[in-house]
């Protein structure tokens, strides 16, 4: 990441862009590599610990198609945009998940002999005693009445 406030950015963003330091606003299109990488940490460690937990991102980069793209390739579960922006969000979302099961179907499926052993059965042990299970006496009821005042 590079440590820019949002306020103190607006500031030199555009000459860093025409410079050619920077690519894009890195408030409006996610780096890949810088915050992409800390992302991509933090998906596989949170589903190392809970495979079920839901993950997104949320702001101006939910709305990015690029961005977007990118999180349906890290496998995120949704992706959070103002209202204006909800269209090309999900136009992006429904792209990449295009792409990916285009590149799916080129993929060659690869035949593996299967490697699971088959455990030989043994049969069921009978149990030592068939004695009929005990029933135990019905509980009583408690009927609780409420208490007297004083008058």
């Amino acid at each position: 990441t590079f440590g820019f406030s949002r306020d103190d950015a607006a500031k030199f963003i555009d000459f860093y862009k025409t410079a050619n330091i920077l690519d894009s606003d890195p408030f409006a299109v996610l780096d890949r590599e810088g915050v992409g990488s800390l992302m991509r940490t933090a998906i596989v460690g949170g589903r190392k610990t809970r495979p079920t937990i839901k993950l997104g991102i949320c702001g101006e980069h939910g709305g990015d198609p690029s961005s977007v793209e990118f999180c349906h390739q890290l496998g995120l579960d949704y992706v959070s945009c103002s209202p204006y922006r909800v269209g090309i969000a999900r136009l992006a979302a429904a792209q990449a998940a295009l792409a990916e099961a285009e590149t799916e179907k080129a993929k060659p499926k690869k035949v593996q002999p299967s490697t699971k052993r088959v455990a030989k059965s043994k049969p069921a042990k009978k149990s030592a005693t068939n004695a009929p299970v005990k029933k135990r006496p019905a509980a009583k009821r408690v009927v609780r009445r409420p208490k007297r005042t004083k008058r």
